[in-house]
């Protein structure tokens, strides 16, 4: 059984919330934050994402380290999950698309990159493992996140609980179907994901977290001026000492209470 994690209701002040004006703009502003992480420790360990929201950071990464701006050479990476069962092969999987959009296309060395395994025989300890490595590794310098429709962070679907590790869980209708516009047909999506629980992302040095759309509205609202609740897993990230948010105006669209720099 996953250990769920604790937590206290006494909201930090390490919340930084910037919002650009176009996806274009929250990309440039996104990969300045992650490559200062890597400037300053050329030797760091990034949590990274997938999703349509990191590609344009990912594609400025790409353009600053083949401009000598930023070197992978020593950086070493973990991704916050894997669809599960699906093989690193298949051209839907995380492992293929951190290949595509990122990995090939930089000085990082293969081996240095990590992956859940989505063939993993024994998920448990693929998961307990995982959580090994990067504490091995030192931890996190800087996690970063997309969000989704419903809150999640990783793959953490809204529920009664906040799980600390890595974990398996069973997605929800909303994010399958959410994530069928990158298959062929929704029956393709698979049910189940290994994702770093929330205690993995809280653990992080400095999280960085980007959206845009109208869709993600609700989401960033919920997540920052909303109650810290399980059923909105980003909404953790309030007691986060150093955490980012990089949003577009329509993903900034519901915020009252919170003012953005």
């Amino acid at each position: 059984m996953s250990e769920i994690l604790t937590y206290s209701n006494n909201r930090k002040s390490g919340v930084k919330v910037f919002v650009a004006d176009n996806y274009e703009d929250l990309s440039v502003k996104a990969a300045a934050v992650m490559a200062d992480v890597i400037k300053a420790d050329p030797k760091c360990i990034l949590g990274l994402a997938t999703g349509t929201s990191p590609i344009g950071l990912y594609n400025e990464l790409i353009r600053m380290n083949q401009e000598n701006a930023i070197s992978f050479a020593d950086v070493k990476t973990y991704n916050l999950d894997e669809y599960y069962p699906l093989a690193a092969e298949n051209d839907q999987s995380y492992r293929y698309f951190m290949n595509e959009h990122l990995f090939n296309h930089v000085n990082i060395n293969i081996a240095n990159t990590h992956v859940l395994n989505g063939l993993a025989e024994d998920w448990q300890k693929e998961c307990t493992d995982y959580d090994l490595e990067i504490e091995k590794a030192g931890g996190i310098d800087i996690q970063l996140l997309g969000i989704g429709n419903n809150g999640h962070i990783g793959f953490n679907e809204p529920g009664r609980d906040f799980i600390r590790g890595t974990h398996r869980v069973e997605l929800t209708e909303s994010t399958i179907t959410a994530n069928s516009r990158l298959f062929n047909s929704i029956d393709e999506v698979p049910r189940a994901a290994l994702t770093m629980g929330v205690g993995n992302i809280m653990a992080a040095k400095k999280v960085l977290l980007i959206a845009n759309g109208p869709k993600k509205a609700q989401a960033i609202k919920d997540t920052l001026e909303g109650e810290i609740t399980p059923y909105c897993q980003a909404s953790l990230l309030q007691l986060h000492p150093d955490v980012t948010f990089v949003i577009d105006k329509e993903a900034a669209a519901l915020l009252t209470e919170y003012k953005p720099l």
